[in-house]
């Protein structure tokens, strides 16, 4: 079971950064979101906004810890690492 919840962890929370640079690219440029993402990653600003998009996933965390969902929580903190590593490739 405790894979399973970690496993659920990192979906969510690599669901929740994509939702988030979204958010921030429709908030925040003049760009549609498939257009914002072309010129982004052709700027080589991509990373940077995926890097705000995981901040919503502090505040799953944390909302994760508060329902004592551990290892889902865990799983948020990996999606976290993932995202990181992708980010320094971009």
């Amino acid at each position: 079971m405790k894979r399973i919840d970690l496993f659920y962890g990192l979906l969510i929370g690599i669901i929740t950064s994509f939702i988030g640079s979204y958010l921030f690219i429709i908030a925040f440029t003049p760009y549609s979101f498939i257009g914002g993402l072309q010129i982004l990653k052709f700027e080589g600003e991509l990373g940077k906004i995926i890097t705000l998009g995981t901040i919503l996933n502090i505040g799953l965390f944390f909302g994760l810890l508060k329902k004592q969902k551990e290892t889902m929580a865990k799983g948020i903190i990996l999606a976290i690492i993932v995202l990181t590593i992708v980010t320094l490739f971009l």
